[in-house]
């Protein structure tokens, strides 16, 4: 039944609110592209969770499974970057502050160096290289005294790098940190060279050697060409040696690894100690943790770009430790204003605590809503394709809806969508957030339909074969690309 015969025998107001209460039972169906691409992926429709709706609509066109909570991998993301968005607004920085408890003598500082974070997700080497420069700019060139790391932004248990899926050095394992310098990742390249690969470190860490040991192998260079190589940490004269073993293809040319091999503190003391020598500077004591005491005085300070930057890069790219930082700033947003001595450090339930508070009081009530670290690199965290899509039709009324919006992949064109529907109806008209676990496969975000009615689009696969489903999603994204006004929704699902 249509608004347009409802309002027959209702006031129009009586007939919208009616049709919403029925259109739900009714569009339940997926489109029939979606269907034979689950069925040839052996998928079942009871694992999978879609939602379509135009943003200007009372009701979906496609809601099936809505209400079942499951596991929507990076999409959680999408929680996360809105509330952020909305909290703290799109303009705010975190500041990353160097401090001292006396003045340099001659270029000599008889004293400490407190380097201070407060949870910037990307403040980079280069940022740490200007800092350091700022330092010497200011009169100091000899530290007599330690360079003191200030991690107390967040108070946060350390975590196993390796827990999550036995790869403790891949970046994306790393956890969240008050003072994250530089992802806490080493930068790497991989060249063929005569028959055995060479592995060259771009980011200088002072004490730490590298033991090549890779061999060439003339197979493809495939896609998972990273498996192939095994590295270790390992203790070398007070220092540490990283060592790299397996196989490289000489097919696969020149390739960039990223690898998080050292302890928090061991990675800071590596790079600290080779930018400030590299600056021509010493350091006669050691680098370690530590706090700002009452008393010391601000020397510089490096302010991070906006908010609405760092969120483009997380959802883009789907950058996990970038959304732990954020979620965690969630759980104290004026970390960057502390005193010294102030107000307590950000925690994982307070951050929790701070998304339930302002979903309830934008009115959006997602019983099944379970939050871990907000990353979506987690086996716990729960929503609902109806849940996602209420925030997906809520963020496009917000004020922030721009920033939110432009964060998204865009199909075929940039991100994680970049090599996605490759010259398809929807390349460059849908902006799409992905994401993937073992046994699970997502997608959520906005895509225009023919006529340029813009959608909410929801699809969560919960699956062993979850990762043949990427066909299915997009077959959806096109469905919807390619539908025009009055068309049939789609068709009741069958197994």
């Amino acid at each position: 039944m249509r608004a347009s015969l409802l309002s027959r025998f209702f006031p129009p107001c009586f007939a919208l609110a009616l049709l919403a209460t029925i259109l739900p039972a009714r569009a339940d169906g997926l489109p029939p592209g979606v269907m034979r691409a689950l069925k040839a992926a052996q998928i079942p429709a009871s694992h999978v969770a879609v939602v379509v709706q135009p943003v200007d609509a009372a009701a979906p066109l496609v809601a099936h499974n809505a209400s079942q909570a499951l596991n929507p991998a990076s999409v959680m993301k999408l929680v996360t970057t809105y509330a952020a968005l909305d909290l703290l607004g799109p303009a705010y920085t975190w500041k990353t502050t160097l401090w001292t408890e006396a003045a340099p003598v001659e270029g000599v500082l008889n004293g400490n160096v407190y380097l201070r974070g407060s949870g910037d997700p990307r403040f980079a080497i280069e940022h740490l290289w200007s800092l350091l420069r700022q330092m010497q700019v200011r009169g100091i060139r000899q530290i007599n005294g330690d360079v003191v790391l200030d991690r107390s932004a967040f108070n946060v248990p350390a975590i196993d790098p390796g827990a999550f899926d036995d790869k403790p050095m891949r970046p994306y394992n790393v956890g969240p940190d008050g003072l994250l310098l530089n992802f806490r990742a080493l930068r790497f390249t991989l060249l063929p060279d005569n028959g055995k690969p060479r592995v060259l470190q771009e980011t200088p860490s002072e004490g730490l050697r590298i033991d090549n040991q890779l061999k060439s192998s003339a197979a493809d260079c495939s896609s998972n060409w990273k498996d192939f190589i095994q590295t270790r940490l390992i203790p070398d004269n007070g220092g540490s040696r990283l060592e790299f073993t397996g196989t490289y293809a000489a097919l696969c040319g020149e390739k960039t690894l990223n690898l998080a091999p050292l302890p928090a503190d061991a990675q800071a003391s590596g790079l600290i100690r080779a930018l400030w020598k590299e600056l021509g500077g010493s350091l006669n004591g050691q680098v370690r943790a530590g706090a700002v005491p009452l008393g010391a005085r601000l020397l510089t300070e490096h302010e991070s770009p906006p908010l609405a930057d760092a969120v483009r890069d997380i959802n883009k790219f789907s950058n996990n430790v970038m959304a732990r930082q954020v979620f965690l700033t969630l759980g104290n947003e004026a970390a960057k204003d502390i005193p010294l001595g102030g107000a307590a450090p950000a925690t994982t339930e307070r951050a929790r605590q701070r998304v339930a508070d302002w979903l309830a009081g934008r009115r959006l009530r997602f019983d099944e809503l379970v939050l871990d670290n907000g990353s979506g690199l987690s086996r716990s965290e729960r929503i609902s394709a109806g849940s996602l899509n209420r925030l997906l039709l809520d963020a496009w009324k917000s004020p922030v809806m721009p920033e939110f919006v432009a964060s998204l992949p865009i199909v075929g064109i940039d991100g994680t969508m970049k090599k996605r529907l490759k010259e398809a109806a929807a390349t460059g008209r849908a902006h799409i957030k992905t994401g993937t676990l073992d046994g699970v496969k997502t997608a959520a975000g906005y895509a225009l339909d023919a006529q340029g009615r813009r959608h909410a689009v929801t699809f969560l696969i919960n699956h062993p074969r979850a990762q043949a489903g990427s066909a299915a999603i997009d077959a959806l994204i096109d469905w919807v690309a390619q539908r025009r006004h009055g068309e049939p929704r789609g068709v009741l699902e069958s197994d």
